[in-house]
């Protein structure tokens, strides 16, 4: 584990962090999507995503073995204090407490911006499958997350319906905007 370094993504990781990504588009229903993006359009969402927020990969012997960012949550002005959590580990590289010390990261790199609640959307099956496990919830629950929204059946994949659920993290305190730093991103 010592040998794993969490930094900053930088767009010549964008190959390797899509790599990452492909095998949930085409072989889970933990990605909603349904094809791969092109290597362009997932450099675009990055550079849209480092605009504001914090992207970070690890990376080990092997190259990048997961990378965890923030966007906006909604993108009204009232919620610039909250921000949605993504994070994807390599599949051969899970269970090693990369996603722990990537969301320590990027925790900390939402608190210093202001951030004060933190989102994040994840699938969930009514029964597993080979699509879709708890695992991405249980994992959540682990790092402090709680459920406080779920959609039932709201997306559909490899021929089964998914559910969705919402769950929130408060990583910041409440206090009046504006003490902690205005937040004017993607607002």
């Amino acid at each position: 584990m010592d040998d794993i370094e969490i930094r900053a993504a930088k767009m010549s990781d964008a190959e390797d962090i899509l790599k990452v990504y492909e095998y949930y588009v085409k072989e889970t229903a933990i990605s909603f999507e349904y094809d791969v993006p092109s290597l362009e359009e997932f450099k675009g969402r990055m550079v849209k995503t480092l605009e504001n927020y914090p992207y970070f990969v690890a990376v080990g012997k092997n190259g990048v073995m997961g990378y965890a960012y923030a966007g906006a949550f909604v993108g009204r002005a009232a919620y610039a204090w909250s921000a949605e959590a993504t994070i994807y580990i390599k599949k051969s590289e899970k269970k090693q407490g990369i996603g722990k010390r990537l969301y320590g990261e990027l925790e900390k790199a939402l608190l210093e911006m202001g951030i004060t609640n933190l989102y994040a959307c994840i699938g969930y099956p009514e029964v597993e499958d080979e699509y879709l496990t708890a695992n991405s919830v249980q994992f959540h629950e682990h790092m402090g997350f709680a459920i406080c929204g779920r959609f039932h059946k709201c997306g559909y994949k490899f021929g089964r319906w998914y559910d969705m659920i919402w769950m929130e993290k408060i990583i910041g305190s409440h206090g009046k905007p504006g003490i902690h730093g205005d937040r004017q991103h993607g607002a």
